[in-house]
């Protein structure tokens, strides 16, 4: 019994770190969402199809719990309870990205827009892979549904990027490099979380 306890207290209080984490995050997305609505000056995004993102990345954030109470939560088969985790690596991009441009950082620092893509896109694509595809999946499998979404996210957010506002600042005269170097770099990322939630799925 004493063995039992010992093992399982620490399981549930990472589930309980993991949900504050996941709620503290969306809160903060909204806070910051908030501020852009009330002093879009100094939101860091004005000019940056500040509308589309205001849109755009409350859906991001409330994508799977929106699925899960409508649907998850009595159909699936992979969880039994909401994957908190899975919510919390599918907020982080949206909350990350509104702090790098509320700083400035992206204007600021040279590599600042290559990382994101890179780090954002395999937090994106580990959520998606953790709340939704199924554990048993061999590396290979895992790796081309990693490699399938997280493209595919890449070249949406592209288009958005350009249709929203690229083809009217300066940026277009660069914005083919960058377009490439930033779906290259946000496929590897997904790539890359693919590959480490497999090792971490098996190690469990």
């Amino acid at each position: 019994m004493t063995t039992m306890v010992a093992t399982t207290v620490p399981a549930a209080v990472r589930a309980d770190r993991t949900k504050y984490a996941a709620l503290l995050a969306k809160a903060a997305l909204f806070a910051l969402l908030l501020t852009a609505i009330i002093w879009p000056d100094l939101s860091g995004i004005k000019g940056k199809a500040s509308t589309a993102r205001l849109v755009v990345y409350p859906i991001g954030a409330l994508v799977l719990p929106l699925w899960w109470f409508a649907y998850g939560r009595t159909k699936s088969k992979l969880h039994k309870a909401f994957p908190w985790p899975a919510d919390l690596l599918l907020t982080l991009p949206w909350l990350i990205d509104l702090l790098g441009n509320r700083f400035n950082l992206f204007d600021t620092i040279s590599w600042w827009d290559d990382a994101m893509h890179f780090i954002l896109w395999a937090l994106l694509t580990a959520g998606a892979l953790t709340a939704f595809a199924r554990r048993d999946l061999t590396r290979g499998l895992t790796a081309m549904v990693a490699l399938g979404f997280g493209a595919t996210a890449a070249v949406i957010w592209e288009l958005g990027e350009y249709v929203a506002f690229v083809r009217h600042s300066a940026e277009l005269q660069t914005a083919y490099t960058d377009t490439l170097g930033d779906l290259t770099l946000g496929t590897l990322g997904a790539l890359l979380a693919g590959l480490i939630l497999y090792q971490v799925r098996r190690s469990h």
